[in-house]
């Protein structure tokens, strides 16, 4: 009796362990939203990501022009310009991804054709969609 009694609660155990495995199916959306948050609070609101370099040189008036033409085309799309001595840089966009990048910088080529992708600190609210 003593067997039976043992062998029935070995069954039970592992049935019970069984059924304690859980999958959890999380949309990739959701996963992207929270690691943009643990990055966001990890680095103090900054955290590495891409932006589209669309000019660099020590003409502060070619980077005012740069800056003017996309703003009139793009306007919804965040604008910066940095300075690294001697040059200015004219940085666009915000991307927590390179494939983000690298499908803005193709829908921009044909009017900005010598601007590339860059990493940069961004913050995460300034991401667009990736």
């Amino acid at each position: 009796m003593r067997k039976y009694i043992c062998c029935t609660l070995l069954a039970l155990a592992f049935t019970s362990a069984k059924a304690q495995i859980i999958t959890v199916n999380e949309d990739p959306n959701i996963s992207r939203m929270m690691d943009l948050y643990t990055l966001k609070n990890k680095e103090g609101g900054a955290f590495e990501g891409w932006r589209i370099q669309l000019a660099a040189t020590t003409d502060r008036k070619k980077i005012d022009d740069v800056e003017s033409t996309f703003k009139s085309k793009y306007p919804d799309t965040h604008i910066e310009w940095v300075h690294v001595k001697p040059y200015y840089k004219v940085r666009a966009g915000a991307f927590a991804s390179r494939n983000g990048a690298t499908q803005f910088l193709k829908s921009i080529k044909a009017d900005f054709p010598d601007a590339y992708i860059v990493p940069d600190k961004i913050k995460a609210t300034e991401v667009v969609g990736n």
